[in-house]
């Protein structure tokens, strides 16, 4: 068998399952036990989450065992099959594999680590936020988080990003707004929106974290703002609408945990986000880290510029930017270089000498890749991808 740059090896892919198992001291977290293990507990936890498939991921294995058996009993130390949770990674803005969380005293707001990927490495960091931690409890700043209850009176339930619409200030702030808005119709008696608010109000904060503001999340008071409510046919409470630009507000009619809310509007931002980026393969690093990190890699090979000039160049990318804008939710990696740029790399797909353009959607994972029999246009490519 052979990788993508025809370079000759055969990798032993551990059990599709999982890279962990239960004689670890990692921790195996999904979606069923993550908020009783990792929210509501007191302790500093890291988090990994990657996907059995993932080369970094498979190479990071055994030093993310050997960090979590020195941190044993210190720090927890677990890991996400994000690949088979995904629901899970979005929730927490997971784009690329493995990546690290690090769960302190505010387990609403996790930090990013980006150190070293050695357990010396991991464990230097896993003790730095632990004395940070410990510093904070000593000067009464945290007293970190025992339950679930607790985060809505030590700053999961509150309200400052959660926005406040009137009658007056709505149509200004939502309609035509390039943003997407979650807004919730509540009434101040209703025991169900009491129920919602600190989970609307912790959700609020995470959004606009993990959106940078492109998804918000509102509230009307629909017994105050009557305008509003007859506007929009509010007859329960709390009642929660989406609002996109161009588009009729639909229902959301979702789970009312933080979780629920939080994933759904990650759902809206990725519908809304930008295509993923068109890379052109400058190294062998860009290939490899894009195929790595991704379940699939498109691959185009196009014709020399002097063959098709800078307009037919653009045409062809204009084509690709298309499609990854029409895919940007499978999360695939997209590349692309120059006839005869990466001649190893056209062998190894068997693209050289029968014409270019070219295309070759390839998975790591498997050691496999598929050629477009079809036309280079969005209709060919798509059939293709479909």
């Amino acid at each position: 068998c052979f990788f993508v740059l025809g370079t000759v090896s055969c990798t032993l892919f551990l059990a599709v399952n999982g890279l962990y198992s239960a004689s670890d001291d990692v921790i195996e977290l999904t979606p069923t036990n993550f908020n009783k293990e990792v929210i509501q507990s007191e302790s500093l936890w890291l988090v990994e989450f990657y996907a059995p498939w993932c080369g970094h991921c498979q190479r990071l294995t055994p030093e993310w065992k050997k960090a979590a058996t020195a941190l044993k009993g210190v720090v927890k130390v677990g890991a996400v099959d994000a690949d088979k949770h995904q629901s899970l990674g979005g929730q927490y803005g997971v784009r690329g594999f493995p990546t690290i969380k690090i769960f302190g005293a505010n387990k609403n707001k996790a930090e990013d680590y980006q150190g070293g990927r050695t357990s010396d490495a991991i464990v230097e960091a896993a003790l730095s936020a632990l004395r940070s931690l410990v510093k904070e409890r000593l000067s009464g700043r945290s007293g970190g988080y025992s339950s679930g209850k607790q985060s809505r009176e030590s700053g999961g339930g509150d309200k400052k990003d959660v926005i406040e619409l009137t009658d007056d200030s709505f149509d200004k702030n939502v309609i035509n707004s390039d943003d997407v808005w979650m807004v919730e119709f509540y009434a101040p008696w209703c025991g169900h929106c009491k129920n919602l608010e600190p989970e609307w109000a912790a959700a609020a904060t995470e959004v606009k974290e993990q959106t940078k503001g492109k998804v918000k999340l509102a509230a009307v008071d629909a017994t105050v703002n009557q305008m509003l409510a007859s506007r929009y046919g509010i007859r329960g409470f709390p009642t929660i609408k989406i609002f996109q630009k161009g588009e009729d507000p639909i229902d959301y009619d979702g789970g009312r945990t933080r979780s629920d809310i939080i994933a759904r509007a990650l759902d809206l931002f990725s519908d809304n986000a930008p295509p993923p980026e068109l890379l052109e393969i400058t190294s062998e690093d860009v290939l490899k880290s894009t195929c790595d990190a991704h379940q699939l890699c498109i691959i185009s090979v196009l014709p020399h510029i002097l063959d098709t000039g800078a307009s037919g160049r653009n045409s062809y990318l204009d084509v690709m930017l298309k499609m990854a804008e029409k895919y940007k939710k499978k999360m695939w990696g997209w590349l692309w270089t120059e006839a005869g740029a990466q001649s190893d790399l056209e062998s190894s797909l068997g693209i050289g000498g029968f014409g270019y353009p070219a295309m070759a959607a390839v998975n790591a994972r498997k050691m496999k890749f598929a050629l477009l029999k079809g036309s280079f246009s969005e209709q060919g490519i798509n059939e293709f991808l479909r």
